[in-house]
């Protein structure tokens, strides 16, 4: 093999595992976020607190998120990339083995809420480094790493209910603590150094250039979008599990983890959705998936457990399909600054996903699992709306790649 050849053989590899790291970084973040859902019965029976009181182990971490993001960013900006991807996935790893020592329910919560402030490490970075460190294959990097963000949101469901179910709730943050730790390793060993990162711009034209994007209306209704999008799905899946803890279902944690299978096709259903935008243009597609949401809600009141996880899965996929559009629509919608954009979308979608795991909870104890699928109807038509006012600003090419990272 010639010395050409033996470099060739050595970039790709180079490539391959850099593919791997960026999936593995998706993946490690997203298996913290949701991953008390499947406990949240098992948390109201261990801590004897409300639903309410026990849904903030969810709407902690969406919440520190939210308030970490644009300083993540900003940060980024100045010291690199990888320098801060690296240290995130690290301090993951540590905030989500120290939710195994918590003593009460204040305590996981403070935890959680610590788990969310490294989160936006990840995902308001990697895109950047994906976008500058890989161009000309950006797609193929780019869905890898939305493919580890599904699967690892489902995962980290998954593997919290069945841990839950043979040991206790300890063992959960212990095992994906673990895990977290050695994706870290992973990333820091894989993920190759950055090097086409340049110095953003001065930290005041960044906060210049997000004020700017506040008088945008149309901006700001897709930022609307993005707060609608969460909280519906963040409010449904974390009462969906009360629902089915009662009888007719009565479902253990293994077998509410377990529903989160409808998570994967969105490995399916993004793709689609993006090509659908292509073709048949974005009032058709937002239609289509309000359509879905409100089929999807309709088929849970059914008191079958097969119609109920249908509902759930037709509801997450109309989801699926209006993060997608959302994330095209805040490129198009800023017409400049678009990375302060971004910021200040995933600020308005991560608030939606704390107050849903909230406000829904009032619902829930006035009028059951009957007056929560109102409530998702009602936010399901302002998604509409939202969107509607939005996409009049769909005039120029979209980027070649979103602009931010939703994954859910």
């Amino acid at each position: 093999m010639d010395v050409v050849s033996a470099n060739a053989v050595r970039a790709e590899k180079s490539f391959r595992l850099a593919v791997a790291a960026t999936m593995i970084a998706g993946a490690c973040t997203f298996l913290n976020v949701y991953c008390t859902q499947p406990l949240l019965p098992l948390f109201r029976q261990i801590f004897h607190a409300s639903e309410i009181e026990v849904s903030l182990t969810v709407g902690a971490v969406t919440l520190s998120v939210a308030l970490m993001a644009p300083f993540v960013g900003l940060v980024a900006e100045s010291v690199g990339r990888k320098r801060v991807i690296v240290p995130a996935l690290f301090a993951m790893a540590a905030t989500t083995l120290l939710a195994a020592t918590a003593t009460g329910l204040h305590a996981l919560i403070f935890w959680r809420f610590m788990q969310g402030l490294f989160v936006p490490g990840v995902i308001a970075v990697i895109i950047a480094y994906i976008n500058e460190e890989f161009p000309g294959r950006t797609g193929t990097v780019m869905s890898a790493y939305v493919a580890g963000t599904v699967f690892g949101g489902f995962l980290g469901r998954f593997t919290t209910g069945m841990v839950a179910t043979h040991w206790n709730w300890r063992a959960v943050f212990l095992v994906l603590g673990a895990l977290d730790l050695l994706g870290a390793f992973a990333v820091r060993q894989w993920l190759p150094p950055a090097k086409n990162f340049k110095p953003g711009q001065h930290i005041f034209k960044s906060l210049a250039d997000t004020w700017a994007h506040l008088q945008n209306y149309r901006l700001l209704a897709v930022c609307g979008m993005g707060f609608t999008v969460l909280f519906s799905l963040v409010g449904l899946f974390t009462y969906a599990n009360f629902y089915l803890d009662q009888p007719p279902f009565s479902l253990s944690p293994a077998a509410l983890g377990s529903i989160f299978f409808v998570y994967l096709l969105g490995c399916l259903v993004t793709p689609l959705a993006g090509k659908f935008l292509d073709q048949h243009g974005f009032r058709r597609m937002i239609l289509i998936a309000v359509g879905m949401n409100l089929a999807g809600l309709l088929l849970t009141l059914v008191p079958k457990l097969p119609a109920v996880i249908a509902g759930l899965a037709i509801f997450s996929s109309g989801i699926f399909i209006s993060q997608s559009a959302a994330t095209v629509l805040t490129g198009r919608a800023a017409h400049r600054a678009r990375s302060a954009a971004a910021g200040l979308y995933v600020t308005f979608y991560y608030i939606g996903g704390s107050v849903g795991a909230i406000a829904t909870g009032w619902f829930w104890l006035h009028g059951g699992w009957p007056a929560c699928v109102g409530l998702f109807v009602a936010i399901s038509f302002v998604t509409l709306g939202f969107s509607l006012l939005g996409g009049r600003a769909v005039t120029d090419k979209p980027p070649t790649s979103p602009l931010v990272d939703t994954a859910i």
